[in-house]
């Protein structure tokens, strides 16, 4: 009885599989293509016969960008603007999430509309507002013009996920915590902490990738201290209007995904489980 039923869903099932392969060579090949390049010497990219292979591979470019006295200094930079968006959006939403999801508190609704309605405004349209607002902190030209604007941004977005791994905890859980003897600072740290974390990581994901690869702010707020600046801002090296070195952007941007690669590799795991909580709730 179940081999006709099989048969029909075979093709169905063939014809998905083949979908998702070709999604997934079409979202990959820029990332080939990269990586190509990076490793091409200068006259195969300046060839007006580009070919997806090469024969002679090179590198040249990657001398050029490790060469740079500043690279380096751009690393680290990101390095610590990403680790602390992450580390910081990810614990003020946290306790976020736990507060309007555990107590009741006049505007709570119209606070977690904010909440959305701060993710639909574009980043681009609150650039110079910022721009002043750092100016008038003394702010600008330091990785602290970075970390609170990706801050600021991240946090609606983690604080309506992790409201979902939050709500999906029991409360008799906590009760039963409580009745044992635990503490709200002991519950929430050592409890309902540990089975948020999966949330925690799937957010942590989004907000390294945004602050990793930000450029708008890194161009906009720092000036003229370039010991500040980060590796998106690298980039500028390379590229020239009037003969842009195109093997050192490619590398260049090859050394930036490698961190975001090794970073989904150490967390896939947990992110999986996250998102799939998530889409559950």
């Amino acid at each position: 009885m179940n081999l006709p039923r099989a048969r029909v869903r075979r093709p169905g099932r063939l014809a998905a599989e083949a979908s998702a392969l070709l999604i997934a060579i079409v979202v990959a090949f820029p990332l080939y293509w990269m990586a190509l390049s990076a490793f091409k010497p200068a006259g195969e990219i300046e060839s007006g016969e580009p070919r997806p292979w090469t024969l002679a591979p090179s590198l040249d470019s990657f001398r050029r960008v490790f060469g740079q006295q500043e690279f380096g200094r751009y690393f680290l930079n990101s390095l610590v603007v990403a680790g602390c968006v992450v580390i910081a959006s990810g614990l003020i939403a946290f306790l976020a999430a736990t507060a309007v999801t555990r107590f009741r508190f006049r505007l709570r609704t119209t606070l977690l509309i904010m909440f959305l309605v701060a993710q639909m405004v574009p980043v681009e349209a609150l650039t110079i507002p910022l721009f002043f607002l750092m100016r008038d902190a003394g702010q600008l030209n330091t990785l602290g013009s970075l970390i609170l604007p990706h801050i600021a941004f991240s946090l609606p977005f983690a604080i309506w996920m992790l409201r979902g791994f939050v709500k999906a905890v029991p409360e008799a859980l906590e009760e039963a915590a409580y009745i044992d003897g635990a503490s709200r600072a002991r519950f929430l740290w050592q409890i309902l902490f540990p089975l948020v974390l999966p949330g925690l990581v799937a957010t942590s994901v989004f907000s390294f990738i945004s602050a990793w690869n930000d450029f708008l702010f890194a161009k906009s707020f720092i000036i003229s201290d370039t010991s500040q600046s980060t590796l998106p801002m690298a980039l500028l090296v390379f590229y020239k209007p009037d003969d842009p070195d195109w093997g050192g952007v490619m590398a260049a941007s090859t050394v930036m995904t490698i961190p975001v690669l090794v970073f989904f590799v150490l967390v896939q795991r947990r992110l999986v489980s996250g998102l799939g909580g998530a889409v559950k709730d």
